[in-house]
């Protein structure tokens, strides 16, 4: 599951050193903030052209910022969006990420256990469906995703945190998984190809957030 995200623009202002990168914009910096009561991680990134602000799964809010943004402009810009902030989180402590993030040792060997039971004859129901060999699974709790796949091993790796969620939904992840065996990317060809093997995918990933 990936946090939530909107963006505003912001102004130009100092500079930080490189550090490593995050999607298409260089990390230039990472530091955490205070906003009222709220801690911020601010995270400065080269070519950024406007402030976005994300509440990742395990609540924790990080705004990323051209690499010149002074404080007053992103404690404004966070103020702005407060009663955003806290709908967000309240969404994710009621979803299955928001539950996982604060589960004991038991759940979480519980989960894997049951996800470990079902996980290998859906993969087996689905393989000849697709045409495609699944390689090693693996299982593990994963903070935002639900499942991964390695198109060039076959290894396909599901989120344990599926048990708690409604059975059709780690069928979803299974099919998602093994159709990229065929198409690695998001792409058109992906969806259609979901499209044409599970016609209500996307009702059963919407269950998952």
């Amino acid at each position: 599951m990936r946090g939530q995200g909107i963006s505003g623009r912001g102004r130009k202002a100092g500079a930080t050193r490189s550090r490593t990168s995050r999607g298409s914009h260089a990390v230039l910096g990472e530091r955490l903030v205070f906003v009222d009561d709220l801690e911020v991680w601010v995270i400065a990134k080269s070519h950024l052209r406007n402030c976005t602000l994300r509440v990742q799964p395990d609540g924790r809010i990080e705004v990323s910022v051209p690499s010149h943004v002074d404080d007053d402009y992103i404690a404004g810009f966070v103020r702005k969006k407060r009663k955003w902030i806290e709908s967000s989180r309240g969404r994710i402590e009621q979803s299955p990420m928001g539950r996982a993030a604060t589960a004991t040792p038991d759940e979480l060997r519980e989960w894997r256990a049951v996800v470990e039971a079902f996980t290998p004859a859906l993969v087996e129901r689905w393989e000849p469906v697709l045409g495609v060999k699944a390689g090693k699974l693996a299982y593990r709790k994963m903070k935002s995703r639900w499942g991964s796949c390695q198109p060039s091993t076959g290894r396909i790796c599901i989120n344990t945190v599926l048990a708690i969620c409604p059975p059709e939904c780690l069928e979803y992840v299974v099919v998602h998984e093994l159709c990229h065996l065929r198409v690695p990317g998001h792409g058109p060809e992906f969806h259609a190809l979901m499209d044409a093997v599970m016609p209500d995918w996307k009702e059963r990933r919407d269950k998952l957030r």
